[in-house]
């Protein structure tokens, strides 16, 4: 082979190379090749179902066993759905599994204005599992009869609608909806009759069984994600739930009041009046996008040996607003999560009944967090004040601690620790003055870090530019930024990051005691909650920047009340007093004893 030839062999490997790179489809054409044959599958499934579906109609051909089987005859029939509706929820009931198909909430809608549908579609599942004749029983499966019509209620009028399982005449499974107007319940009541010879005898349980795939409906299905998991209540009183970060399970062995499949601003709560006895629970995240988190419950229900058992219950599907929640009762309000530690006292008795009583008066919910931010600031005024005296009296004292760092030298920590706490001793200073007061500011900011984006008022409500205080608002968007992730700007966490970057020059303007490694770190930090906070609630941001305009307002005010000149006559004047005269600290205390403890150690060593 010559040299021509071999430079064409590699010349046409180099191009049949190049055009499998080049033509070599991308991530997100793979994506859609996938979706598009799952499509063709799915709708390929569906043609022989409805081919099969029509020929079972044209010649049905039914199976004697199967009829003959216990429940048998429930396996066959046609799905009906009967409407129970009141001024808030819509629940659609299927005569299939004798379940709720649907809840809609009609006072609201989804972040893109949609119905607002709590669960719905054939993925979402509620029935009995049991045991009959060495058959597993699902009813989710088995055919119902409807005895009664749609239901339209309102005010004080009630209705129900009963939903049986036959298994002979006078054995059954009754499933009783019931419903009154004005509020967000479903009564639920299982009734069997006739089944303590047809239930398998060595079962003392029955186990219901409860699915459901909950959908996105807020703007950030992140946000919503991580607000989301399955809550339940022990009967005595206690409320937990499952990871909120990742997927997890629990067998619960405590007799369960309560337990809620909860979105972020909506809940799917059966509450058992008589309790349930355990049973194994979870929550995990769907591969879909627009799936929330996919729920499951098995819970046990004792049977007993005798002609009627009777477990009445209810649902509730209605929003997580905190009060609603707690007028329903059964610590509902529980499941909406205010922190911890004092954060969650501040926001339930303090946070929550103010924003109750400023919310009565009917005004924008902008307004509302200003009126809030406001007393906030007035309530700790006190402390802001205390603190920034403290700070002032460091600034004065400054140029003497300079002169002190300049004699003693920085060779020597110990010593020149000595002799500030000699200078603050004599001058009557605190040190950490100014600390403590914003450290007892601290949990009130903390709380409001909660508080905002778990509150139901804001969903939905505009302020200015902002379309929704519940959410991010979005002015600027753009392609995902590599790394971080990033597809937007929030303007109202810029005007809060400018807000603070403005307070920290103030602060550090005015205050001598800061080095230049403090003022770096005071301008770093606000650039970071610039990156963290971007995807928080409008709401949150807009009370931060009001918080730090009214703490820099504060600061101005504060500044022109007091003067370094009277501050330093009054340190002079301290100075000049006995040492028996003169209040030590707890501090001034606690630095003494350590320092008489570093020399009695450091004698020790000399010695030896």
């Amino acid at each position: 082979m010559d040299k021509n030839s071999i430079t064409g062999l590699v010349l046409i490997f180099v191009i049949i190379a190049g055009s499998f790179y080049v033509l070599k489809p991308s991530e997100e054409e793979i994506k859609r090749e996938r979706q598009l044959q799952d499509s063709l599958a799915r709708a390929r499934a569906g043609v022989e179902t409805i081919k099969t579906d029509s020929a079972a109609a044209v010649a049905p051909v039914l199976d004697s066993a199967i009829l003959n089987s216990p429940f048998g005859r429930a396996t066959v029939g046609e799905e009906k759905i009967l409407t129970l509706e009141n001024e808030h929820i819509r629940a659609n009931i299927s005569t299939k599994g004798g379940r709720v198909k649907s809840v809609e909430l009609k006072d609201q809608k989804t972040y893109d204005g949609q119905p607002l549908m709590l669960f719905e579609g054939e993925h979402n599942k509620f029935g009995l599992f049991f045991s009959a004749a060495g058959k597993n029983i699902s009813t989710n499966d088995l055919f119902f009869s409807a005895e009664g019509s749609n239901v339209q209620v309102s005010g004080q009028d009630s209705a129900s609608v009963t939903f049986r399982l036959t298994y002979a005449q006078d054995k059954y499974i009754d499933y009783i909806y019931s419903i009154k107007g004005e509020d967000y319940n479903l009564g639920f009541t299982i009734v069997t009759k006739g089944l303590q010879d047809v239930i398998a005898p060595t079962e003392s349980q029955l186990v219901l069984n409860w699915e459901a795939s909950l959908s996105q409906k807020e703007k950030d299905i992140k946000s919503e994600r991580e607000r989301s998991t399955l809550y339940y209540a022990l009967a005595d009183g206690e409320i937990d739930h499952l990871n909120t970060a990742k997927d997890d399970e629990e067998e619960v062995n405590n007799k369960v009041e309560w337990i809620s499949f909860k979105q972020h601003f909506f809940s799917n709560v059966l509450i058992s009046d008589h309790g349930f006895s355990g049973g194994k629970i979870n929550v995990y995240t769907s591969a879909d996008d627009h799936i929330v988190k996919l729920f499951s419950a098995n819970l046990r229900l004792d049977f007993n040996r005798q002609d009627i058992n009777t477990y009445p219950m209810h649902f509730f599907f209605g929003p997580n607003q905190y009060k609603v929640l707690k007028a329903h009762g059964y610590g509902l309000e529980k499941q909406i999560d205010m922190g911890w530690g004092p954060m969650k006292w501040i926001n339930r008795f303090i946070t929550i009944p103010v924003f109750n009583f400023l919310d009565g008066f009917h005004w924008s919910y902008g307004l509302v967090i200003l009126i809030l931010t406001v007393m906030l600031k007035l309530v700790l005024s006190p402390l802001t004040y205390r603190s920034y005296v403290s700070m002032a009296k460091m600034r004065v004292l400054k140029p003497e601690m300079d002169q002190i760092k300049e004699k003693v030298g920085q060779d020597n920590p110990a010593l020149l620790q000595q002799e500030y706490l000699k200078l603050y001793k004599q001058a009557g200073v605190n040190p950490l003055g100014g600390c403590i007061p914003l450290l007892l500011q601290m949990p009130f900011t903390i709380a409001f870090f909660f508080f905002f984006p778990n509150l139901f008022e804001l969903r939905g409500e505009s302020f200015l530019w902002v379309k929704d205080l519940s959410t991010y608002d979005s002015p600027i968007t753009f392609p995902p930024l590599p790394l971080i992730g990033m597809d937007h700007i929030s303007l109202m966490c810029i005007l809060m990051t400018v807000a603070t970057l403005l307070s920290t020059w103030y602060n550090n303007t005015i205050s001598g005691a800061a080095n230049a490694q403090m003022k770096y770190i005071g301008y770093f930090m606000p650039l970071i909650f610039l990156f963290v906070l971007n995807s928080f609630p409008a709401g949150l941001n807009y009370y931060y920047f009001l918080s730090t305009v009214f703490t820099f307002g504060q600061q101005v005010v504060i500044r022109k009340m007091i003067n370094d000149d009277k501050i330093l006559a009054i340190i002079e004047a301290n100075k000049k007093k006995p040492e028996s005269q003169k209040k030590k600290s707890k501090f001034q205390q606690r630095m003494e004893e350590y320092m008489r403890q570093q020399q009695a150690q450091a004698k020790g060593k000399g010695k030896k």
